[in-house]
């Protein structure tokens, strides 16, 4: 006689947890790096010199305007035919470090942009530094008013773990599948789903007393 769903997956749930560690373990890797090196590029975005504006450009413009997926394959399977041999998680930590910050990039390039002139102006007339302007006033106020985007960013970052499945890594969704077609039943899904809708609720939650406790526009 068949398991029952509860009975089937409390049997499976190492399985599923297994990937679920391995999902939270990118996508933090991810957000980790991501914050701050997409604030640095930004910035120098802004006010590089010409030829790193361009460099920068050019970065931005191919990882956000091709899909994740490809990258990765061009990454994984590419590589190897360039005499280019990595760990199959520091190519995915790798691609997606690229992605991700390119986003987050053109994000915070918009909130520095959009930081009135006259703070810069009185930051000169207090006599600070172009550095100190923007890392002691631009920044602070820019990260503020993000969090929103921010926060869309950070979910989708983890949601797109998934597409690891599609070279062979153990993420949540792979390990979802293995008992999907291994068992022929869709059990597993609906638990994954849940999962995932946890998660990205949690992350909401987050970034909600976040706006609250430090929105420019509170």
């Amino acid at each position: 006689m068949p398991l029952g769903f509860f009975d089937y997956i409390s049997a499976n749930m190492p399985l599923i947890l297994n990937g679920l560690k391995f999902t939270v373990k990118l996508w933090a890797l991810v957000i980790i790096i991501m914050l701050p090196l997409s604030t640095i590029c930004a910035i120098a975005k802004v006010s590089g010199p010409k030829w790193l504006k361009t460099i920068l450009g050019a970065y931005t413009w191919i990882f956000r305007g091709s899909p994740l997926i490809l990258q990765l394959y061009l990454a994984y399977f590419g590589l190897p035919y360039l005499g280019i041999v990595l760990e199959p998680m520091t190519v995915v930590v790798t691609v997606f470090i690229l992605c991700v910050v390119a986003y987050q990039t053109e994000i915070i390039r918009g909130g520095i942009l959009s930081t009135d002139k006259g703070q810069y102006e009185a930051c000169k007339a207090l006599g600070m530094s172009y550095p100190q302007t923007m890392f002691r006033v631009v920044v602070p106020q820019t990260i503020r008013k993000i969090l929103p985007q921010t926060c869309s960013e950070v979910i989708v970052a983890f949601k797109d773990t998934c597409l690891v499945s599609a070279i062979g890594l153990g993420d949540l969704l792979r390990s979802a599948r293995e008992l999907v077609i291994g068992d022929l039943r869709v059990d597993a899904f609906a638990v994954v789903l849940v999962f995932y809708l946890l998660v990205s609720s949690i992350l909401v939650l987050i970034f909600d007393k976040l706006e609250k406790k430090y929105s420019v526009y509170v």
